[in-house]
């Protein structure tokens, strides 16, 4: 057998340094918040002030931050190339105002780490491994790049190719943009997704890949994967349509003039469950996500100047950490973080070894399969 820790996560992204509007705010506890980027809109100080009062407000142990493009403050190289640029522009030295505004550089991320005393962490691109205090492990990889599409001037922007390094074995992908051809529709009715991201992701299939960055692309999809990737992946190609599901998107909560009257009913009600809920519920089955299938989440919140989206939970089945306890092994991460979550013994489950599947499988199927509520 093998101890595993069901666990919580909320997840929200391009919240463009806006408050939860009164009665919208997340009500339950999670033992995980992703913030997958755009924190601010601006990317002056006071957005990030702004980003940590949300943040504040969710009642969860420790939340994971990373940049999106919205946030040049966070990239040095963006940013002193962005106070090169106005005073250019301007042909008089402004860096002085500049810099009252959107601090000096580096001072925007000093903010954000002086918030890990409210549980906020922010991370760089790579890989990560955290012990979340529950005392479940939990593979992350991270990166807020996204490609320019012919809109330059913000951070965390590559022309051409990009190497997305993420190892099989990965639980969760945090990024701020989306993989080409999920999701990644804008209202143009262009895909801007990134065709690297993809091919990534494909090879490594982590149990869960979460961004936003397309506001009009929220929603969430189990994609299964066909059992040979291609060498070079597309989402034409190594996708098996029959056997994935969308959970649930903007289109299926809008309607379509040849819905029936069952249908526009069920419609409704998600609305209203949702907003009652406060967030779009991942619900666990009991039934075990098989191996070569991954939940893609796109949560980007903004729409039309406010929240227009709840954010979404997802519960997963993660390792136990086999080490010390977490009292003893307090990662700098985690420092002045309390453990606000339910009794740990209670929320522990076990997963029976198959004595077919690898320690690969095993871990993944311990993502219960989903269905909308």
């Amino acid at each position: 057998m093998l101890a595993s820790i069901r666990t919580r996560i909320m997840i929200l992204s391009d919240t463009h340094a806006q408050r939860f509007q009164p009665g919208l705010e997340p009500l339950e506890p999670v033992d995980l918040v992703i913030h997958c980027g755009d924190l601010t809109n601006n990317s002056t100080l006071r957005d990030y002030r702004e980003a940590i009062h949300l943040l504040d407000s969710i009642k969860a142990p420790l939340k994971i931050v990373i940049a999106g493009n919205h946030d040049f403050s966070l990239d040095d190289k963006a940013y002193r190339r962005k106070i090169r640029e106005t005073c250019r522009i301007n042909q008089e030295n402004l860096s002085g105002a500049i810099k009252a505004e959107y601090g000096q550089v580096g001072e925007a991320q000093q903010i954000l780490l002086e918030a890990v005393a409210k549980g906020i962490t922010f991370l760089s691109e790579g890989p990560h491994q955290l012990q979340l205090p529950s005392n479940s492990v939990l593979e992350l990889y991270v990166s807020p790049y996204t490609p320019t599409h012919n809109c330059p001037g913000w951070g965390f922007q590559y022309d051409g190719i990009h190497d997305f390094n993420i190892k099989q074995g990965t639980d969760i992908v945090i990024t701020h943009g989306p993989p080409l051809g999920i999701m990644d529709l804008t209202s143009n009715n262009e895909r801007i997704g990134c065709p690297q991201l993809f091919a990534a992701v494909a090879r490594a299939q982590p149990r869960v890949h979460c961004f936003g960055h397309v506001h009009e692309g929220w929603g969430a999809k189990l994609v299964s994967w066909r059992p040979n990737i291609s060498k070079v992946p597309h989402h034409f190609t190594d996708i098996n349509n029959d056997q994935s599901i969308v959970i649930e998107n903007l289109a299926r909560l809008t309607g379509h003039s040849h819905e029936t009257p069952r249908e526009k009913v069920l419609r409704e009600w998600r609305k209203r469950e949702y907003a009652s809920r406060r967030y779009c519920h991942i619900n666990p089955t009991g039934a075990q996500m098989r191996p070569g299938e991954t939940m893609f989440v796109n949560a980007a919140l903004m729409g039309n100047g406010r929240f227009d989206k709840v954010p979404w939970l997802v519960e997963l089945d993660l390792d136990e950490n086999q080490g010390a306890e977490f009292d003893q092994e307090l990662s700098e991460y985690m420092l002045g973080v309390g453990f606000q979550g339910n009794d740990r013994d209670e929320r522990k489950r076990s997963v029976e070894s198959d004595p077919s599947a690898n320690e690969g499988d095993i871990k993944r199927r311990r993502v219960t399969h989903p269905i909308t509520n």
